[in-house]
């Protein structure tokens, strides 16, 4: 499983920074996140982020028509030609310099990029192979300051292009003969966005300051002339284009066009004119700050309109109507689509249906970073808490986030499910400890010290009745009951700050690491007396229990991961991570990354499922996991590439040395967005206190699922999930020649059942074991399981419980679980601890099912008690007027079956069938 590992999904965060996509079909929302993309399904309620990686943070997103090719661009101009369909990356390209926008022309057959001052418009590439993939046409020249936004006519003949120097372009993807490139201007500030109006060349242009322009066109887009050829020189140089072109392998011949700002009245003669027709004022009333973003439908001419403070305005145009307005709390939107505002501040995405007012989706990571990460016992849901003092409950399956507690004031410093998965105990800086209920998603305990104290990790014992908490400043353990939420103890002797806590799974021994550089193993029914104290060479950093509660792992400030054995009080064995670890050099250190990772160790340590493996993070990219009995490295896991981090790079870049010392103190990118660049007197626009800085990169909590599938990891790029991979991996099990595909087959056309599976579970093919499996009538899995060996029922049980997840045969596969359970659970009973991550797979597909048929089934009977109900005193009714009118009756069925969504007579029957 460990090696096998794959990144699976990011969790924990829904957006970073760039422009938002809708897929074609309007069911999908594809959201930059860090140097990842997330596409969030909005009709399957699910997410997922794609597996690539870019090296910087995404800045735009260009999505093609169809639908199945994306062109992600990252802060370092590094492009990638992802295939959405087979999710992988198809192409590599760098455009040598920031880019701010991409844009697919409707016909898909170009694409232009916004870089610098400059425009550039690139052959899209195709469904044929190609040696390169972005072959470039032309170069747009014309704005003095950077280009800012695009957007395409419908007939893909012309574009327009904004910019920060306050003026809009109209540009031609040819050459057209009756258009001239100059700049529109009317605006006092940088533009935001720019739109044409649906099949014409009329357009919209938004500024900074909330100002929005109507610009008239002259010319129909059916009145554009293509530039004839200057005769037999055109004829002759166009041969000796595509001469050079065979020749050359890249066969790219760029063509620069010029455009000019104020061009000669006698130029205009003749010539496309643009005109404006209307000038309107967004913030008229002072009530706005600077326009941030802003989105056209072309269709319905729905323009959306997103402001720093957190608002937003929907108008219709032309006539510049407003139909609604909406409201955040604080941190302004960035670029996204007329019915997804999204927010840097706050990282968060909203799905927003306009005419019915109502959330589509809505979803908010931490605003700061993870610090603590629980499983659920069944591996379902995880819990995650943050510094910015929320705890956020998720869905594995989903990828959503479905109840967010905000009840601590302080940064929360520990998370724990209680062993039946519906309370969350969480500790935090605030003072407190709380347990909140998740049936009813509410904080129904609070449990507090006699003095305020800091509480830097929490604990909840097997049988969830005994909640302890270390505390950062007094040194001291303290004890509460779950039940009555009375403090029972206080545990005091550690000489440092508790560091971690962790409970025995199978006894009621509390182990505690400090600072002071010892272990101490509490008993909790006599917990008036320290039952061992473990020394160790240096400050304890984390502590854990495996599984079975027969070792003790401790992880310590030289780098050292040891191993004891909690019942004798005897060291097992250690290993030295230092040189595993492999921090990186932050820009700032004036010593190497070597040296300095003499004082960087593991933070995070968590067991295996099966107790085999031990997973260790710490100030680095890497997860390190080792083999506990062979005390090896097993496998590095580098969870980011991502350059905008810091730490992230083993040696600095020497071309940010200079002789009068790092760039990288240089606040460059200040003044880019809302930030001041100069900060000169009287100047009251943007926040003075703004300062960009690079997160550094580090791993602050790991756990493995109960299931044994999957293990996740608090980082700073967010909740990262890494699954088994079972789609590459060949594994069979004890076989031998006379094993194969035919003989399994042969075997079934036999009716040899039980000799059939046995075989296809030796190849251990997933598709061999179903065909096997699902040959077997129904009348004799009773007998067939029965014959099967009991190394051979996990393997069945193991492939049951993958099977939920995607087979539609579900009473069937239940059949076979139960009997499986019946006949052999005595013997598995005897292996409870090995087999446990197996059932609680079986048990999480099956628990999933539960809730979707509980649902269907509860909705479908209230919906036949209405039908019964309405039809009962509809009969009551003829009853007493047996004169009445049966059209009113009729009418009055009618009625009742339209809210049950059917349409008559017949829409009754198949409802109550």
């Amino acid at each position: 499983i460990l090696f096998s590992s794959q990144f699976s999904n990011l969790l924990g965060t829904v957006y970073r920074r760039g422009n938002l996509n809708f897929t074609c079909d309007g069911n999908s929302v594809i959201s930059p996140v860090g140097n990842r993309v997330t596409v969030f399904d909005l009709k399957n309620n699910k997410s997922d982020t794609l597996p690539l990686a870019t090296r910087y943070n995404v800045k735009c997103v260009g999505l093609s028509p169809d639908g199945r090719l994306a062109i992600i661009v990252d802060e370092g101009g590094d492009a990638l030609l992802v295939s959405l369909v087979c999710r992988s990356v198809l192409h590599h390209f760098h455009f040598k310099g920031s880019v701010h926008s991409v844009s697919f022309s409707p016909d898909g057959r170009k694409f232009v990029v916004t870089k610098g001052n400059i425009a550039q418009m690139y052959h899209a590439p195709g469904k044929k192979r190609e040696f390169n993939a972005f072959v470039l046409d032309k170069t747009y020249f014309g704005p003095y300051d950077e280009t800012t936004c695009i957007d395409w006519t419908d007939d893909s003949r012309c574009f327009v292009v904004g910019s920060k120097d306050m003026s809009t372009w109209v540009f031609g993807a040819e050459r057209w003969d009756n258009l001239i490139y100059y700049a529109l201007g009317g605006h006092k500030d940088a533009i935001v966005a720019c739109f044409f109006e649906s099949n014409s060349l009329d357009l919209y242009s938004l500024s900074q300051d909330g100002v929005l322009c109507m610009w008239q066109c002259d010319t129909p887009p059916e009145g554009l002339r293509l530039k004839p050829p200057a005769g037999w020189k055109a004829d002759l140089l166009q041969r000796e284009e595509e001469e050079e072109e065979e020749e050359d392998q890249e066969g790219d011949r760029e063509t620069t066009i010029r455009g000019k700002a104020t061009p000669a009245e006698e130029e205009k003669t003749g010539k496309v004119k643009y005109s404006r027709l209307a000038k309107y004022f967004f913030n008229k009333e002072g009530d706005f700050n600077n326009l941030t973003a802003a989105a056209f439908h072309k269709k319905s001419h729905l323009l959306v309109t997103g402001f720093a403070s957190g608002i937003f305005h929907l108008h219709e145009l032309p006539e510049f109507n407003l139909i609604h307005s909406l409201s955040l709390t604080w941190g302004g939107p960035e670029p996204g689509t007329p019915a997804s505002p999204v927010c840097t501040g706050l990282g968060q995405l909203l799905v927003w249906e306009w005419q019915s007012e109502s959330y589509v989706l809505k979803q908010q990571g931490h605003f700061n970073s993870m610090v603590a990460l629980a499983y659920s016992p069944d591996g379902q849901y995880i819990v995650t808490g943050g510094d910015d003092g929320k705890v956020k409950v998720w869905n594995t399956l989903s990828g959503f986030c479905f109840v967010t507690f905000t009840e601590h004031s302080s940064g929360v410093t520990g998370v724990t499910f209680t062993a039946t998965g519906y309370v969350v105990v969480t500790s935090s800086m605030d003072g407190t400890v709380r347990a909140f209920d998740l049936h009813r998603y509410r904080n129904f305990r609070t449990f507090t010290s006699p003095r305020p104290t800091q509480f830097s990790c929490v604990a909840v014992d097997a049988s969830g009745e005994i909640v302890s908490a270390g505390a950062q400043d007094s040194f001291e353990i303290f004890v509460w009951s779950m039940q009555t939420g009375r403090l029972l103890d206080v545990l005091s002797g550690h000489e440092g700050p508790i560091s971690g806590l962790c409970f025995n799974p199978m006894k009621s021994i509390l182990a505690s690491a400090s600072w002071d550089k010892t272990v101490r193993l509490w008993d909790m029914f006599d917990s008036w007396r320290t039952k061992e104290t473990l020394a160790l060479t240096s400050d304890a950093l984390a502590v854990t229990f495996r599984p079975d509660g027969a070792e003790l792992a401790v992880a310590t400030l030289n780098s050292q991961i040891t191993f004891w054995d909690p019942e004798n009080a005897v060291q097992m064995g250690s290993i030295e991570g230092r040189h595993d670890l492999k921090t990186g050099r932050k820009e700032l250190d004036k010593i190497t990354a070597k040296h300095a990772a003499k004082g960087k160790a593991f933070t995070a340590l968590c067991y295996s499922a099966d107790g085999h493996s031990i997973l260790a993070g710490g100030m680095s990219k890497f997860v390190c996991i080792y083999h506990v009995r062979e005390q090896i490295l097993m496998k590095r896991f580098e969870i980011s590439c991502n350059l905008s981090l810091d730490a992230m790079e083993e040696f600095l870049n020497r071309r940010k040395m200079t002789e009068f010392g790092n760039l990288a103190l240089i606040d460059q990118d200040a003044g880019q967005e809302d930030g001041v660049a100069i900060p000169l007197p009287g100047v009251r626009k943007g926040d003075m206190s703004s300062r960009h800085f690079k997160p550094e990169i580090r791993v602050t909590s790991l756990r493995f699922s109960p299931t044994g599938r999957c293990w996740a990891a608090t980082t700073t790029e967010g909740l990262l999930i890494y699954s088994l991979d079972t789609r590459v991996l060949f594994d069979p099990f004890e076989l031998d020649t006379s094993v194969t595909p035919g003989r399994v087959r042969e075997a079934l056309r036999q009716q040899d059942f039980t000799r059939a599976i046995l075989m296809a579970l030796r190849l251990n093919e997933s598709k061999l074991v179903q065909e096997a499996l699902e040959a077997v009538p129904r009348g004799e899995i009773e007998v067939v399981t029965s014959s099967l060996p009991e190394l051979y029922v996990e393997k069945v049980l193991e492939f049951l419980a993958s099977s939920f997840e995607v087979s539609r045969h579900l009473e069937f596969y239940l059949l076979w679980t139960h009997k499986l359970l019946m006949l052999h659970g005595q013997k598995l009973k005897s292996r409870a601890g090995t087999l446990l991550p197996v059932i609680q797979f079986l048990q999480k597909s099956i628990q999933r099912h539960l809730d979707d048929l509980s649902k269907l089934c509860s909705w479908n009977h209230y919906n036949m008690q209405y039908a019964l109900a309405v039809s009962k005193q509809r009969g009551t009714k003829r009853s007493l007027d047996p004169l009445g009118s049966e059209e009113e009756a009729e009418a009055s069925e009618d009625d009742s079956l339209h809210l049950l969504g059917g349409g008559g007579r017949d829409s009754e029957e198949e409802m109550l069938a």
